[in-house]
């Protein structure tokens, strides 16, 4: 290929690629900007249409205290007299400006449904006539259409409120009978397009489901969009005129300046060092003719030069093996540490070994080069350093090698550093340069060794081996938050040992803690291996059970409390300590919303346990209400 192809290849990648990359990309995130405004505004808006929502909710259960403690409706209800009943509540509408009211007993069947079948924002209460009959209020102040009306004023966007199925109220005539996304997406609506954010689903008259979507036109975020490609359109066209145009001058001038270093390069390969390349300028060009017309007369210089650049190389080796010992990256210390001591004393490979776990085979972790046919000289070094614990050297025919004992915070041998070359030994100053690195290799692997061991105890309970309360807590936030993004389950299981006080009092702590021991190793039998266990605090145990419902976190808990029934704790001189526990199970989103209330949920069916009667598990009862947003 020419220089010339070159060139146009060269412009090509780095200009012409690059620029409808990022044309692409800049187009595409223009568009997400101001779609991204765009929802921020209704985002905005969504938020006073719930308040709007709330603040009617709100209200409608102020009146319902007035309409559940009004004496005549009582009185009708008392008699069952569902004529009188609803009279009465016809009043009560027009009395108290109510939009409507319906009383329904507690299997569903209306017995009062007086007012607009359009309102919305409902407020409810239970009632309890002296009988013990239950009915169940429902009422609202505000129907569909006002409240379309009232939202459609305040933020300028058109608002559609269905229940069950139907339109209550809109603001906006032509949208589709299907549902509506939720909580955000597009909808046409004749020849326009909206952008459509839904609130709900909530509860209205009679169970049924109602949601409020706020639309917003695209128009708007359209032409914004237009307009902010065609400004970068423009500006992308402008700089690509520029770029050609300076990349053809700057390939015209190349070429000739190339062909003149071409002819004089070609003399200096036949061995005319008298010809000097032409300088013109004082650009890179000539600084770099200068450097071709020198070149013959610094060749004996360098060669002094280049035995500098080595001693100076050892002495940075040098300093980059102190820096291992803040390394905290186990195969990464590794890699560095084999690749350091290759270079820095010329083998032709070295590797690294180190035993998983004590008194195993030590395995290969690190490597650089391949150590065929020296294989034998590598593997009697690496013995005989295992064996003894004690740097080495092997000789075999032509091929030689080295080899040094990594230690971890324990001082015993977990592996072995090597290096090997062919056809000449190492020199002594290429030995003590190696001993150095692997030394320092060894401080570093402690270093880590260290470092694990903190990490690992600071997120443990020392007496049990479980997960410690601050571990418990990280996790079960973790574990929320990716049930809420996912939208899966979170179980928790909570556990106290029963009568662990009267254990203590009677065979003393150190029992106890046996005890304790006994149900955490019951607890992580059972538990699964994405479950964490953890000691909550006393006496008291914890599970976190992800992607768990209810129902799974209720069977772990009978599992574990089974297990523990079986548990026998010997006695010096006494029979074996059998013990119980109660446990309380919960689950998101069945029992709670959030992190507290989850663990409160656990935390009162534990103590209904406990009251009940102990050794048993109970269900938290479910979540009345959800938080609003």
């Amino acid at each position: 290929m020419s220089f010339r192809n070159r060139l146009t290849l060269f412009f090509v990648a780095i200009v012409i690629l690059p620029m409808v990359s990022m044309a692409f990309v800049l187009f595409r995130l223009l568009s997400d900007n101001e779609r991204g405004k765009a929802d921020a505004r209704i985002a905005a808006r969504q938020q006073t249409a719930r308040n709007l929502y709330a603040e009617d909710a709100e209200r409608a259960g102020r009146l319902a205290g007035r309409v559940g403690g009004d004496p005549a409706l009582a009185r009708a209800l008392r008699a069952r007299d569902d004529a009188a009943a609803t009279r009465r509540a016809d009043a009560l509408v027009q009395e108290l400006g109510l939009a409507r009211v319906r009383i329904a007993t507690t299997t569903g069947r209306a017995l009062v449904d007086s007012g607009s079948a359009v309102a919305t924002a409902v407020a409810e209460r239970d009632l309890v006539d002296p009988g013990g009959r239950r009915y169940r209020l429902e009422l609202s102040d505000r129907t569909a259409p006002a409240f379309a009306r009232s939202v459609r004023r305040i933020t300028g966007l058109h608002v559609v409120v269905r229940s069950g199925g139907r339109t209550l109220g809109a603001t906006l005539n032509g949208v589709p009978n299907r549902p509506l996304p939720m909580p955000v997406g597009e909808v046409d609506v004749g020849e326009r397009e909206y952008r459509v954010a839904s609130f709900g689903d909530r509860e209205g008259f009679g169970d049924a489901a109602t949601r409020v979507s706020l639309f917003a036109g695209q128009d708007e975020t359209d032409e914004a969009i237009g307009q902010a490609r065609l400004l970068a359109g423009a500006l992308l066209a402008g700089f690509f005129i520029l770029a050609f145009t300076f990349a053809a001058v700057v390939s015209r001038s190349l070429q000739s300046r190339i062909a003149a270093f071409l002819v004089a390069a070609q003399r200096l390969g036949r061995g005319d060092f008298s010809s000097e390349v032409p300088v013109e300028g004082n650009d890179e060009f000539a600084a770099l003719g200068v450097e071709f017309n020198s070149m013959a007369r610094q060749l004996e210089g360098r060669l002094a030069e280049l035995d500098r650049q080595r001693t100076r190389l050892e002495n940075q080796l040098r300093r980059i093996g102190e820096a291992f010992a803040s390394n905290l990256d186990r195969d990464a210390l590794l890699e560095i540490a084999v690749r350091t001591t290759v270079d820095g004393v010329i083998a032709d490979g070295g590797r690294a070994l180190l035993r998983p776990a004590p008194g195993e085979a030590p395995a290969e972790r690190a490597s650089s080069g391949d150590p065929a046919g020296l294989a034998e000289v590598v593997a009697q070094v690496e013995g005989e350093v295992l064996a003894s614990g004690q740097p080495r050297e092997v000789s075999i025919d032509s091929g030689s090698a080295l080899g040094h004992p990594l230690r971890g915070a324990s001082a015993e041998v977990q592996g072995v550093v090597s290096v090997w070359r062919r056809d000449r030994p190492f020199a002594p100053n290429e030995r003590e340069l190696f001993h150095y690195l692997a030394a320092q290799t060894g401080v570093s692997l402690e270093n880590v060794e260290l470092h694990e061991t903190v990490q690992r105890e600071a997120v443990t309970d020392e007496l049990t081996g479980l997960a410690n309360h601050r571990r418990f807590q990280e996790a079960l936030e973790s574990e929320l938050e990716r049930a809420r993004r996912f939208e899966t389950g979170v179980g928790l299981v909570m556990l106290d040992v029963d009568d662990f006080k009267k254990v203590n009092d009677t065979y003393g702590h150190q029992v106890g803690d046996r005890v304790l021991k006994e149900v955490a190793r019951v607890l992580r039998v059972e538990s699964r291996e994405v479950d964490l266990p953890a000691r909550y605090g006393g006496e008291e145990l914890a599970v976190i059970l992800p992607a768990a419902d209810l129902e799974g976190a209720f069977g772990l808990a009978e599992r574990v409390r089974h297990g523990i029934e079986a548990i026998d704790v010997p006695i010096p001189g006494d029979r074996p300590l059998r013990v119980t526990a109660s446990f309380g199970a919960a689950a998101l989103p069945e029992s709670a919303h959030d992190q507290g209330s989850l663990i409160a949920a656990a935390d009162a069916a534990l103590y209904v346990a406990k009251r009940s009667g102990k050794n048993r598990t109970t269900r938290a009862e479910a979540q009345r209400a959800r938080p609003s947003g």
